[in-house]
């Protein structure tokens, strides 16, 4: 009796190290199928659900990330930038037109002090006037015109000679520097040369003349006169 309790004792303790041993392998008794092979059969996948954030769009994803969400730029518009530049050609054109209105037509030849008119003078013929003033002194153009002459002259050392639209011509002389050249255009009031000391001169003066159209040598003083414009008085 004793020998077979201990037989079944034995058999019992070799059961329960075989079971032990089937559940760590994962075999689920007694049909040998292991936990992995259940959950299959039963619809269910061991891999792990997509996240939400993963499923999203990047722009999605930006947002939830950096908390701005990204916009495009508008494209600029053709037809405004047409339009402004239409509307600056019209500005400048009327400011030109503006500027030309107060322009003066006719300006002082130079400043100074006028020291001899036109006429006989110390037994010869003055054709012209003076305006005395230190070298350097700017001379300007008396009206709108073209450059005749720019440069060496008989008599005038150098000098500018400037043809206005109606065929007047107007001559600086003595001059110091010219500023311009032969068939270039000039404003009233532009600087042309500056005044000197230049060919027969008894000290610094612009020597001015105004001859017509068809070649006489006029009295500058009237001719000035009617244009608005006084020298002074003689210092002859």
């Amino acid at each position: 009796m004793t020998g077979r309790l201990a037989v079944a004792a034995v058999a019992a303790g070799a059961l329960a190290t075989a079971g032990h041993s089937v559940v760590s392998s994962g075999l689920d008794a007694p049909t040998g199928e292991t936990r992995a092979d259940l959950a299959l059969s039963a619809g269910t996948s061991t891999a792990a659900a997509p996240s939400p954030v993963a499923a999203s769009t990047p722009n999605a994803l930006d947002a939830a990330t950096t908390g701005v969400m990204a916009i495009a730029p508008t494209p600029s518009s053709t037809g405004q930038v047409s339009s402004l530049s239409k509307a600056r050609k019209v500005a400048d054109a009327a400011a030109a037109r503006e500027a030309a209105a107060r322009a003066p037509k006719f300006v002082k030849p130079a400043e100074g002090r006028f020291t001899s008119g036109f006429g006989a003078r110390w037994g010869t013929s003055h054709r012209g006037v003076d305006i005395a003033n230190s070298i350097g002194t700017p001379i300007v153009s008396v009206a709108d015109g073209t450059v005749l002459e720019s440069g060496p002259a008989s008599g005038f050392g150098m000098w500018v000679r400037v043809q206005l639209e109606d065929g007047t011509i107007n001559v600086y002389g003595h001059i110091n520097r010219s500023y311009v050249k032969e068939g270039q255009k000039v404003k009233a009031g532009q600087e042309i040369a500056e005044i000197g000391n230049r060919g027969q001169s008894t000290g610094p003066h612009l020597h001015f003349e105004v001859w017509t159209s068809g070649g006489s040598k006029i009295n500058p003083l009237p001719w000035l006169a009617e244009r608005g414009i006084s020298l002074g008085a003689s210092a002859d």
